[in-house]
């Protein structure tokens, strides 16, 4: 496994360059911050935006309308501010898993 490591105003911060899928198997709903500008595949950034219910099922399930929504049609993601602004137009981005393993309750 690859690890690649960022160095900016003597702050080092090393990811894994293993699976396109961040944390390997994430659960579903579960936010992580990352050193880009883009969240990976299967996440999406902490924006605010509304997602379809029929698409998103599960983590509607999850979440449930408690960040917006209209409950019938969609729902909304929460919504963060950067977390640190590492070197000008880019910083460290919070995002959330659309896919993973479904927690269990008990």
């Amino acid at each position: 496994m690859r690890i690649l490591c960022f160095a900016a105003a003597a702050v080092a911060i090393c990811v894994s360059a293993g699976s396109a899928l961040a944390g390997g198997n994430p659960f579903l709903g579960e936010i992580d911050t990352f050193p880009y500008n883009f969240c990976p595949v299967n996440w999406a950034p902490l924006n605010g935006q509304l997602l379809p219910i029929n698409q998103y099922q599960a983590l509607f399930s999850l979440l449930g309308t408690t960040f917006g929504g209209d409950g019938r049609t969609t729902f909304a993601l929460p919504l963060a501010k950067p977390v640190l602004t590492l070197t000008q137009g880019a910083g460290l981005i919070q995002c959330i898993s659309l896919t993973g393993i479904y927690p269990s309750r008990s």
